[in-house]
């Protein structure tokens, strides 16, 4: 299956989660087990070159191709959750979005030091989710490989945010409005 064919998948929302937003929904693409699959070789493609350590992906749906990414790579999967949602000893970082603040943690066990991590979600909007993630993982002793995202929303700029981090920055779709 073809980039094009599994953007023509994603589905906009208009509205949600609140008037003005445009979500893009990747639903009917987790439901189509070639698109799936596709998708996630693309995604191996792309970070091979990263010689990555371990997956970190965002809470939630960095969690739906995090984790086949990171058993493709034979890698850990890093979970970074919303707060309150781990039980050991977690770091917290504070940070806004598109629309409101929010708080993700990390296991402070999570990393032991030195490992070059991927950040994985499903989309690039501001910013401000991945660089919260990428935050978490230097705290726990990641080293930030790069990034690697299913869709990225240019006209937000959330790249800028990520570029201190690593210029490893990958999209398979991206949307300029």
């Amino acid at each position: 299956m073809t980039l094009p064919q599994i953007s023509r998948l994603v589905r906009n929302i208009p509205d949600f989660p609140k008037p003005g937003i445009q979500f893009k929904d990747i639903t009917p693409i987790l439901a189509n087990p070639e698109a799936s699959r596709a998708v996630l070789q693309i995604l191996k493609d792309q970070v091979k070159a990263f010689e990555v350590d371990a997956i970190v992906g965002i809470e939630s749906r960095g969690f739906l191709f995090g984790m086949s990414l990171a058993q493709a790579l034979n890698i850990p999967f890093i979970p970074v959750r919303k707060e309150g949602k781990l039980p050991a000893q977690i770091y917290q970082y504070s940070y806004d979005l598109e629309y409101g603040s929010s708080i993700l943690e990390i296991h402070k066990d999570a990393l032991k030091g030195g490992e070059r991590v991927l950040i994985h979600d499903d989309l690039l909007a501001t910013g401000g989710t991945a660089m919260a993630a990428a935050e978490l993982a230097k705290k726990a002793g990641g080293e930030i490989a790069g990034f690697s995202f299913l869709i990225e929303l240019e006209f937000l700029s959330g790249r800028e945010k990520l570029l201190p981090f690593s210029q490893n920055i990958h999209t398979l779709l991206s949307y300029q409005s």
